[in-house]
Order: structure tokens, then C-alpha cells, then sequence
């Protein structure tokens, strides 16, 4: 069993910047999959960034591409994702998840594990 503690969330004005980060329990951490999906008022859950199980992989959504970056800890069981050049239509709850197979995917019911979800919000 893994969990996952999100934090790093807050209000942040336009054009600003952020570090997300999501601290695992478990020993076997190091050979998960890993994403950072969000969630805006009245929308479906949408896919952010992952990240493989070494961290040498990783996918980003068109919409953060170039702004956000997505890595990971093994050591320090921990994944980030560094939000930059923030966007009022980022703000949303961000969830980590993490999935017991190496590999990363781009869909939420991929992912067994969810953290509780972090609030961000950007002011315009």
C-alpha cells in the first residue's frame, strides 16, 4: 500500500511560479509510475504530466508544455512538478498518482494510488 501527500499549492499571481510535491509511503516507490493530474470548478479530472520510474521519461500536457516540469526522487520517495509562467486557467486542485509498474500512462484509471489534492490558484 502507498500514500500520497501533496503540497505545495497556494495563490499565486499570474506569470508566477510554483513547486508542487507529492511524498510517498512505501518501500517500493522507486519502481513506480508517477503523474500529476488536475481539476478545475466543473470540469472532468485532466492529465498533467508523468513521469517513468527512473524519471529519464516523461509527458506533459500541450497546454503546460514548456512551462511546467515534472521530476522525481527515488531516494527521497517524493515527485515534483515546478509550475512556471502560471496562467489563471491552471488554477485548479492538483492530484499526484502513482501506479506499481514502471511505466507512466496518460489516464487517470491507470493510476491506483491518489493523493488528496492540493489547491492552486492563479490570480490574473
Amino acid at each position: 500500500q502507498v500514500q500520497l501527500v501533496e503540497s505545495g499549492g497556494g495563490l499565486v499571481q499570474a506569470g508566477g511560479s510554483l513547486r508542487l510535491s507529492c511524498a510517498a509511503s512505501g518501500r517500493t516507490f522507486g519502481t513506480y509510475g508517477m503523474a500529476w493530474f488536475r481539476q478545475a470548478p466543473g470540469k472532468e479530472r485532466e492529465f498533467v504530466s508523468s513521469i517513468d520510474w527512473s524519471g529519464s521519461v516523461t509527458y506533459y500536457a500541450d497546454s503546460v508544455k514548456g512551462r511546467f516540469t515534472i521530476s522525481k526522487d527515488n531516494a527521497k520517495k517524493t515527485v515534483y512538478l515546478q509550475m512556471s509562467s502560471l496562467k489563471p486557467e491552471d488554477t485548479a486542485v492538483y492530484y499526484c498518482a502513482g501506479r506499481p509498474v514502471g511505466s507512466s500512462s496518460y489516464y487517470s484509471d491507470h493510476y491506483d494510488y491518489w493523493g488528496q489534492g492540493t489547491q492552486v490558484t492563479v490570480s490574473s
